[in-house]
């Protein structure tokens, strides 16, 4: 049995996620003891039954740690890839990433789809040409036989990459459910050294990953709890992202319209001050033809007196 220590009595003051809730959704049911992985010992407040209970209070502050971090991520504008391909986790994964406008993957781990991001591109690229070519009316003049083909080769590559259509390029960070299931992905993300956050079980590793929730990776309410909290903090993210696009928009504005302003008080100056040189030239004109005035009426004068 793991005994709560001092660490253990800071974290119930530091978090500020409530433990109850956490309680009620089973976060805290571990797997069998005999399953058990000796790298989740810190996380294990005791044994029941057969069973391991996490500490709840190290899953808070995980979970909030988690959160700060995907908040930065989805503030400076980089896709987080969801990763569930388990039952119970599936459609709960898939509804939090539409939310955040997310791109996840909840069917098979098509293999490469990191480390051989070109190749998924194009399948990609595929499915958008057969797209267009509904579209533009070509996919109309093929034969019966074609047309099936065509379209199964669509519905197979929606199943697989459909929900990755929006993602560019390689994600900003992964977040999986159940790791040992997603090893594969956890490998790829570990070779391009893309920052993994996971749902982790007391059989897993929490090593494998950058950031581990220690958590019940299997109860759907667990599952959709603790997402709620993820999702949460990728909003705000977003969220702070859009204002300082507004206010950079603002910004440029301000200093788009004070630019025109300056422009055209200069261009009033310029027209001002060319006016008052025509001013001054037609003085100096008018002042010499006066001047031409008198002396003619001198040189006539003079030669009267002659």
């Amino acid at each position: 049995m793991f005994i709560a220590n001092r660490t253990e009595r800071k974290l119930k003051k530091m978090t500020k996620i409530e433990i109850k809730p956490l309680l009620e959704a089973g976060v805290h049911f571990g797997h069998l003891t005999r399953k058990w992985n000796p790298n989740m010992a810190p996380y294990i407040l005791s044994e029941k039954n057969g069973i391991h209970i996490i500490n709840l209070y190290k899953t808070a502050s995980k979970i909030e740690e988690c959160a700060q971090a995907l908040n930065k991520i989805a503030s400076s504008g980089r896709k987080i890839l969801f990763v569930a391909t388990k039952k119970q986790a599936k459609e709960i994964v898939s509804n939090a990433a539409i939310e955040v406008k997310m791109p996840y993957i909840t069917e098979r781990w098509p293999g490469g789809m990191l480390t051989n991001f070109v190749t998924i591109r194009k399948a990609v690229k595929k499915m958008s040409a057969i797209d267009r070519t509904k579209q533009d009316g070509t996919f109309e003049s093929l034969s019966k036989k074609e047309k099936l083909q065509i379209n199964r080769l669509r519905d197979k590559l929606e199943k697989n990459l459909g929900s990755i259509t929006d993602m560019t390029r390689l994600p900003g960070a992964l977040f999986v459910v159940d790791i040992r299931r997603e090893h594969i992905a956890i490998r790829e993300a570990q070779k391009l050294n893309i920052p993994i956050f996971a749902m982790v079980d007391t059989n897993c590793d929490p090593r494998e990953v950058d950031y581990a929730i220690p958590s019940n990776d299997d109860a759907s309410k667990s599952i959709n709890l603790i997402l709620g909290y993820i999702t949460q903090a990728i909003k705000d993210g977003l969220s702070e992202r859009q204002k300082e696009k507004e206010m950079k928009q603002i910004i440029e504005e301000k200093e788009e319209k004070k630019a025109k302003e300056e422009k055209e008080k200069k261009d009033d100056e310029g027209s001002s001050s060319d006016n008052s040189s025509k001013n001054e030239s037609s003085k100096v004109e008018e002042e010499k033809a006066v001047e031409k005035k008198k002396r003619v009426r001198k040189k006539i004068t003079t030669k009267k007196d002659k």
